[in-house]
């Protein structure tokens, strides 16, 4: 079993629990942008909840910025991935961190988009879901638009 299988067990309280289990979607699955306000809310890092929603039975779902899930996205925004560019270390692999710090001067669904039609991996997940990622296939070759 990897790393990324394994389950880190972090103890949470009947309170804790009710936050996470009050802040489900429909399919009883937590969202991304709603796993950050419950990280907040039941004083964790971030980074935990994927170790604490795996160990509650409960998938994380609908990555604003595109890995996974259902969201629909816009089109690419060629300044805004012309400025993430920028941050490339030799390969064109950002981390979650560094993208949600772009989305700060745009918005986050116009960085998701841009990642999500573009050639861009998103690595080291700031809920834990990840450490990387690569961008959607499509036969043999990466889909992008940009």
């Amino acid at each position: 079993m990897s790393s990324l299988e394994e389950i880190n067990t972090i103890l949470i309280d009947e309170t804790q629990k009710e936050l996470i289990f009050t802040n489900l979607d429909e399919d009883g699955k937590l969202s991304c942008i709603k796993a950050f306000k419950v990280a907040r809310l039941i004083g964790r890092k971030p980074k935990e909840m994927a170790d604490i929603t795996k160990s509650l039975g409960i998938k994380i779902t609908n990555c604003e910025l595109g890995v996974f899930g259902k969201l629909r996205f816009q089109d690419a925004n060629l300044a805004v991935y012309n400025r993430l560019k920028q941050n490339y270390n030799g390969h064109k692999s950002l981390e979650c961190k560094i993208l949600f710090e772009e989305a700060q001067k745009s918005s986050l669904k116009v960085v998701g988009s841009t990642v999500k039609n573009s050639d861009i991996e998103v690595t080291h997940c700031q809920l834990g879901c990840f450490r990387e990622k690569k961008g959607k296939l499509v036969g043999k070759t990466k889909h992008s638009t940009i």
